[in-house]
Parts: structure tokens; C-alpha cells; sequence
């Protein structure tokens, strides 16, 4: 039998079909527009998703056996607000996940309502992106807009409905929306109340990896694929990510190293941090997961090189680098301001520590580890909570680099696993949907099957000592020069 993942990025669709036993047969990629129409606005077409959805599902099934294809599922970019009228037409461009215009209702969210309300109706506070924000500006800033809304869905929800007409949504995506009551996994009335919506025009909540319907007759016959082909829930992107790596399970970990940088930590029991510092989110696998995330981490490394150095040897300038865990210059990696633990957009980037002996190599090794550093920074609030990580995958164009990974597993003290594979949501939405026709009786026995640990980078014991002594004194620095 055959699954399809689809993974619906912020800039392209990515389609994976894959057999039962988790091997790859083909990956097709179609990109999309992405729109700016005013500073800090990020906004698609719900439409192009679809498009390109159908142009990619097509060239994917070309020269297969399509009576084989059993069940499609997802991943996708998270947060976005998609909204639909009675006659199910899209009313407006989706706000994007990267939108920056719900300042004043992030402030009043926090402020006014409070973070301890938030945390106490989701176990999350709001961020500028989440989805609650915006549909409060939507209601200030399109009134008319605001009272044609019928139904409000995610990004890759839209697909789903458009392949299935199943209203649905899974719980993983829906915990970023800051509506959903993420310890009872159910829609908080509270705060549908504050955002002036109602329950009815909220999705249907299933596990991400239960069925919500199958195929359209229509769709069915233009694809060539057989009436009965179900469709998944899915997953939100880093959720499907991590079912991708394998990273289901109490204390599974995955470290990625993309544009931003993130720590994901699976477990089997609801836990939020005193302070909000990391998302509380649900999993794909029908437990939980703690989230951190920075805005900036390969994106260092590519300013470091490409902007500052002018180069794009990688591999070169890391060569230089010298002794680890020597180095006294120190980088904050917050080029674009910091999530986790911070939530401070205001952040800034900065290299301290300098003196005349300082070298290129300095600089770039503490670009490198500073990364490492924020990633501890939640990896520190987590142990906080009794959350015990012994290892982790790791995973991003950052996981390519071997100094990375070495500094990485020995900032964090803890081993570093390489897997055979990697191709993050999509990969996941395909496993959820072999998972969700019955190939595997759980999400964990698919994984543990289908996903091979290849590599191992282990901690050195002097070295972790050293970069504990380094982190006290990057942790500092931030506060230092918050208010400067």
C-alpha cells in the first residue's frame, strides 16, 4: 500500500508518497506566492494551496499503481488564518503565521485580559502569530470581513476540507491557535468569548492521526484513485516534524536547526512553565509536547557567512575554528528578535567578549555556539518542569555542519542521534496516514519501525564542563543589555 504526505509550507507544497514500510518512492515540490502587502504583513492565497495541491498530487501519482493508495495526510505551517463565508468562498488572503500586524492585540491579550487567563483558558500566552490575534484584528481593522465569517480553519485544514468537505482540525495545529484548551483538548469558550466567535464556527477536533473522511468522488476520479482513499487529520508542522525524526514518547527530543531554531520534547503528561516560556502543545501522537523556539539559528550561521564574510565555504571557516569550550567571545543570536524563552521582538544580535586577540574564527565559533546557547535556554526551562533528555535527533540544514553537532551535544550534555531520512512534516504526514488507515496500530510502532538512527554524537565530559561554565556567563548578557 501506498500513504501520501503533504507538507504546506510557507513558500512551496511538498507531496511524499511513501509504501507500509516507511521507504520513500517519490517527492514532488510546487511552489506558491508569498505576499507582503504592508510592512510586517505576510499573507496567501488559500486558492494556490489548493492548485498546487491538485498540479502536485498529479505529477506524484504519475507511473504508480493509484489503486494502492490507500490514505493522505498532513503537515503544515501553523497558525495562519484562513476564513471561509456561508457559501464557502474565501473571504481574505490568509494572515500567515510570519504576520506582524497584531501588535495591539497581542498587547491586549496579554495585557488587558492577562497572561495568567491565557494560561490558565490554553496553557499558552499570545504571540503576534498565533491565530487568536488575528481574528481580533480582522474584527477591528474588516468589520464587513469579520461578519461573513462562517467557518475558521488552518492553512492545511483548508486542504483537508477542500479534499474531503470534513470541517476538521487536529490538536496538535489547533494549540497554536490560542483557542483551544490544550490540557482537555476542547475549544476554551473563554476564549472564543473574547474573540467574539462561536463554537460553530470552530473545526471539528480529532487526533491528528484518525480519519476525517475520504476523498471526494470528484477529486477521486480526476486523480485516478479509488473512491475509498481516507483523509488524515495531519498535524502541524514541527508535531508532523517530529513524527518524521521518530521523536514520539515520554522524553523524546529533536533539536532543529533551520531558519529558526527549535526544541521539541515529547511527553506522555500535560505540562506548561510557570512563566510561558515555552509553548504547551499537543502532539501528533495523542500525547503532549514542550516547544521552544528561536527565531534565528541557521540564519546566524548564513549572516555570519554570506553578509559579514562575504563567502559561502561553510565548511572552510568552521575548519579554522580552534579548541572548544576556550572561546571568550560570545554572540546573541537574536538577528530578528527571540521567542523562546525571551518573547522579547525587540531582542537584538550582539558580540561581547572581544579584545585585540579576538579572531575571525573567534567570532564565528561563538555565532555557532550561541545558537547552542539559546537552544539550552529552553532546554534549561524544561529539566525546571522534571522533564529528564538524555538524547536527542537533531535535525535542519544546520545538522549538516559535524563542529555543530559536537558543540551542540556538548552545550546541552546529552547525545546527539543523525537519522537515516529526513524530509520533517511531509514524511510525518505520511506515516500519521498509514497510521490512520491501520498499517500500524500507534503512531510510537510506526516510528519505531520506520525510523533509523544512523549516527551518534557523544558528549565529552571535560567539555560539558567547560560549556557549563561558558553558559552562566552567556545567560548575563541578555539582561544586561535588554534596556541599553
Amino acid at each position: 500500500m501506498f500513504y501520501i504526505g503533504v507538507d504546506l509550507g510557507t513558500s512551496a507544497v511538498k507531496l511524499l508518497l511513501m509504501d507500509q514500510d516507511g521507504k520513500i518512492e517519490k517527492i514532488v515540490s510546487k511552489e506558491y506566492p508569498l505576499s507582503f502587502p504592508n510592512p510586517g504583513w505576510s499573507e496567501q492565497n488559500p486558492s494556490d494551496w489548493y492548485e498546487q495541491s491538485i498540479a502536485g498530487l498529479k505529477e506524484l501519482l504519475e507511473s504508480v499503481a493509484k489503486s494502492q493508495v490507500a490514505g493522505i495526510s498532513f503537515g503544515g505551517q501553523m497558525h495562519g488564518l484562513v476564513i471561509l463565508d456561508e457559501n464557502d468562498e474565501v473571504i481574505r488572503p490568509a494572515i500567515l503565521w510570519n504576520d506582524g500586524r497584531t501588535t495591539k492585540e497581542t498587547d491586549y491579550l496579554n495585557q488587558v485580559i492577562g497572561k495568567e487567563k491565557l494560561s490558565e483558558y490554553t496553557a499558552n500566552i499570545a504571540f503576534a502569530g498565533f491565530t487568536a490575534p488575528k481574528i481580533l484584528w480582522v474584527k477591528e481593522n474588516e468589520p464587513e470581513n469579520f461578519k461573513r465569517i462562517k467557518k475558521i480553519m488552518l492553512p492545511k485544514d483548508y486542504l483537508a476540507y477542500k479534499l474531503s468537505g470534513s470541517f476538521c482540525c487536529d490538536y496538535s495545529d489547533a494549540s497554536g491557535m490560542l483557542l483551544l484548551d490544550v490540557k482537555n483538548k476542547r475549544w476554551s469558550q473563554e476564549m472564543i468569548d473574547i474573540c467574539g466567535i462561536s463554537l460553530e464556527q470552530l473545526p471539528k477536533l480529532y487526533e491528528s492521526y484518525e480519519v476525517v473522511g475520504t476523498i471526494k468522488p470528484e477529486l477521486a476520479k480526476e486523480l485516478g484513485l479509488q473512491a475509498e482513499v481516507k483523509v488524515i487529520a495531519g498535524a502541524g508542522d514541527n508535531a508532523a516534524a517530529a513524527v518524521g525524526t521518530g521523536t514520539v514518547g515520554d522524553g523524546m527530543c529533536n533539536i532543529s536547526l533551520g531558519t529558526s531554531g527549535t526544541i521539541f520534547i515529547a511527553s506522555d503528561t500535560f505540562g506548561v512553565d510557570e512563566n510561558n516560556a515555552l509553548h504547551s502543545f499537543a502532539h501528533a501522537n495523542g500525547g503532549y509536547h514542550l516547544m521552544g523556539v528561536m527565531l534565528s539559528a541557521a540564519s546566524c550561521n548564513k549572516w555570519w557567512m554570506e553578509e559579514i564574510l562575504k563567502s559561502k565555504d561553510f565548511a572552510g571557516e568552521q575548519a579554522e575554528i580552534g579548541e572548544l569550550g576556550e572561546n571568550n567571545v560570545y554572540f546573541l543570536p537574536y538577528l530578528m528578535g527571540e521567542r523562546s524563552p525571551h518573547n522579547d521582538p525587540g531582542a537584538r544580535a550582539a558580540f561581547v567578549g572581544m579584545s585585540m586577540d579576538s579572531t575571525r574564527a573567534d567570532m564565528y565559533q561563538a555565532v555557532l555556539e550561541g545558537v547552542a546557547f539559546g537552544i539550552r535556554d529552553s532546554f534549561e526551562v524544561a529539566k525546571k518542569l522534571g522533564i529528564k533528555i538524555e538524547r536527542s535527533k537533531i535535525s535542519g540544514g544546520g545538522a549538516k555542519s559535524p563542529l555543530w553537532k559536537k558543540i551542540m551535544a556538548n552545550v546541552l550534555g546529552i547525545k546527539i542521534d543523525m537519522i537515516a531520512s529526513e524530509e520533517g512534516p511531509a514524511l510525518g504526514g505520511a506515516i500519521l496516514a498509514a497510521v490512520g488507515c491501520g498499517e500500524y496500530s500507534s503512531v510510537e510502532e510506526a516510528t519505531d519501525k520506520m525510523i533509523q538512527v544512523v549516527d551518534t554524537v557523544e558528549p565529552d565530559p571535560e567539555l560539558v564542563e567547560k560549556y557549563n561554565t561558558k553558559y552562566q556567563e552567556f545567560v548575563k548578557i541578555y539582561p544586561a543589555l535588554r534596556d541599553r
